[in-house]
């Protein structure tokens, strides 16, 4: 590590995204958008300067180089403290592509708009008890070349596909929805891995019925059983953000926790610009932002933290080697840091085993939303729920959330499935700029609290 005066990083970044969205079976809105320019930023005297254009002529560019060192030598001049520094890291050379662009971006516009048609259509003849009914398909493509004046020069091409179905139910005045997303970095065959279009249609359907008969369950402090779709809110939300090196500055509650438990045995935990254990999740980069190879990085090993989330910056603030976090959603956006696929690591038990060993319980399905703080607080909205009496599957809930600490949560872990699934993948991380990111993981049994009516 060193200091860096007269860094130079410059970023071109092509972004071209579409969509389309069909309601009640008209087509509601089709999108086309395309930006592309280059980020360029400095470090000089002991600042940080950046600037962007959208031009790609030589001229702009080093416009645009003159005007993000004059930022950094601006900002150098009010600085207090130690000048910023950077570790090297694993700093990327070459070309890396994904798998699936042609796949995806030679397939004509109407296909898309008839794939979402059918789609809607086949939610909205459910059943009976259907009122209306929604899809949405969007892809994203882009393009990327780094290069910074201490050796990375890496380019890159991937592209997003990414589909919602929801379902609204109706009966008697009462209101039910069910909704079905998913999300990939790659082309048709990682987007319909695990189920086609239609089958996510019938069962937004069929969730959306069946919650029209459910009850709300007690409230209260419970044992759960949670699937991966929750597992990924969890750790993304309530965990992920808390290990991020510039909220860890900022007094996150996992500052100065590095070696200490933190989850039970059963838990290690993960994030990785690489999709591990099968190919496609929604977050995946071979290189962040910075130029930094975006390997794995293990947050938590057995219960202790071991690693917070870095750029090159935070990296050699803290000693380490930089993790390949440094993101941006377009060119004209610095580079935060930001997760990439967030996930708990499968363990030995069923989810069959599992249940059977609940005596009083819930399983819980569906990530709808959710929220948490820089402590680790958390409450996520749960699509649907089923009672667990004396190791049995029982009646359907609706209404449900949960609540708690995260790393409290966690340290109730004593069972955790040998399934694995990414469940996240048509979701946007938000934290100043999007970010697309997956998170997911194998069933867990822990203890939480559950609201619902009392």
């Amino acid at each position: 590590m060193r200091g860096q005066d007269g860094f130079v990083e410059l970023r071109y970044h092509s972004k071209t995204s579409r969509s389309v969205q069909v309601e009640k079976g008209r087509v509601e809105r089709t999108q086309f958008r395309r930006r592309s320019g280059v980020g360029v930023r400095v470090l000089d005297a002991g600042g940080w300067g950046f600037a962007s254009t959208g031009s790609l002529d030589a001229r702009s560019v080093r416009a645009a180089v003159d005007a993000a060192r004059a930022a950094a030598r601006a900002s150098a001049r009010g600085r207090r403290g130690t000048p910023p520094k950077l570790a090297r890291g694993q700093l990327a050379r070459g070309v890396f592509e994904m798998p699936g662009i042609a796949d995806v971006l030679d397939r004509p516009l109407e296909e898309k708009i008839g794939m979402a048609t059918r789609f809607e259509e086949v939610a909205r003849n459910g059943s009976s008890s259907i009122r209306s009914a929604s899809c949405g398909y969007s892809e994203i493509y882009e393009e990327k070349a780094i290069v910074t004046s201490d050796g990375a020069e890496v380019a890159t091409r991937l592209v997003r596909p990414e589909l919602r179905v929801q379902a609204i139910a109706e009966r008697d005045g009462q209101l039910s929805s069910g909704f079905e997303s998913i999300g990939s970095t790659g082309g048709w065959e990682c987007l319909f891995r695990d189920a086609s279009g239609e089958e996510l249609a019938e069962r937004a359907a069929a969730k959306a019925t069946d919650l029209l008969s459910a009850k709300h369950p007690e409230g209260g402090r419970t044992t759960v059983i949670l699937a991966p779709s929750i597992v990924g809110l969890l750790v993304h939300e309530a965990i992920g953000h808390t290990v991020e090196a510039d909220f860890v500055q900022a007094g996150s509650v996992a500052a100065g926790k590095i070696g200490r438990r933190v989850a039970s045995d059963l838990v290690t935990l993960s994030d990785s610009g690489i999709s591990e254990f099968y190919h496609g999740a929604g977050g995946t980069i071979p290189v962040d932002d910075e130029g930094v190879i975006a390997g794995n990085t293990t947050i938590i090993r057995d219960g202790v933290l071991v690693s917070y989330l870095h750029n090159r910056e935070s990296a050699a603030k803290f000693g380490v080697e930089p993790t390949g976090n440094a993101r941006a959603w377009e060119y004209s956006d610095q580079p935060l840091i930001r997760m990439r696929n967030t996930y708990l690591s499968p363990g030995r038990q069923t989810l069959e085993e599992m249940i059977a060993g609940t005596t009083d319980g819930y399983l819980l399905e569906g990530a709808r939303n959710g929220q948490a703080d820089s402590t680790g607080e958390f409450m996520f909205g749960v699509q649907e729920a089923r009672r667990i009496r004396n190791g049995k599957l029982a009646e359907l809930v609706r209404g449900v959330s949960i609540t708690g600490i995260a790393f409290e949560v966690l340290g109730t872990v004593d069972a955790v499935s040998n399934e694995f699934r990414w469940d996240l993948g048509s979701g946007y991380c938000g934290k100043g700029q999007p970010a697309k990111v997956d998170a997911g993981g194998p069933y867990i049994r822990c203890r939480a609290l559950l609201g619902g009516e009392q």
